[in-house]
């Protein structure tokens, strides 16, 4: 079955954050007279949450909470310096305005809210779930039944767009298809999508 209810990973597949990200996450490990890691080193830790983020970027015996919620400050005043949509993203969803679509993302409320608003997305989905809380993330997949449960939608009906292996594994068990986008920061460990895009522009190609 074609699905017609799209649910959207937020960094590395709707937008391009990255840079802002390592922004961020390098001004943290200046703080702690660490060497900034470059770009691609930071695009392999991301797609967990911040905790993670923070935790893989910093060293054991620096990690805190304090630290992560100072990274989030930081992320914070740059967070759209450079944040862009993916190329293809825009013509995907004016395509498919008025469908029911979801962003289902492991990145706290309020900064996914400020992107999605900011960058003019947020009139395209009608449902936000993120990683506040006591919320289990992805590759749980009670976001994405939340989000489901929110657009009154069936799992039959929908798939899971994302750049990670935590986004296929957590629409895998929530029911929905899932299709991997490899032009993000994530891999897809070895687990077998229904759909594959290459750049943004496939996903018209994939979902007409």
């Amino acid at each position: 079955m074609q699905p017609n209810i799209f649910l959207f990973d937020l960094d590395g597949t709707l937008v391009d954050s990255l840079p802002d990200l390592a922004t961020a996450l390098n001004l943290l490990r200046d703080e702690l007279s660490l060497p900034p890691l470059n770009r691609a080193e930071i695009a392999r830790m991301i797609g967990d949450g911040a905790t993670m983020l923070v935790r893989r970027a910093t060293p054991a015996e620096s990690f805190s909470t304090q630290r992560v919620q100072r990274f989030l400050d930081l992320y914070r005043a740059h967070l759209l310096d450079e944040t862009r949509i993916f190329p293809g993203i825009d013509q995907f969803l004016m395509h498919h305005q008025g469908r029911r679509m979801a962003v289902v993302t492991n990145k706290p409320y309020d900064l996914s809210l400020a992107i999605l608003c900011e960058l003019g997305l947020d009139a395209f989905f009608s449902v936000l779930v993120a990683g506040n809380g006591r919320r289990r993330k992805k590759p749980d997949p009670e976001p994405i039944l939340e989000a489901l449960w929110k657009l009154e939608a069936a799992p039959q009906q929908a798939v899971m767009i994302g750049d990670h292996h935590t986004d296929l594994r957590a629409g895998k068990a929530a029911g929905v298809q899932t299709c991997f986008c490899a032009f993000g920061y994530g891999h897809d460990d070895g687990l077998c999508p229904d759909y594959r895009a290459e750049s943004g522009t496939d996903l018209l190609r994939l979902f007409p």
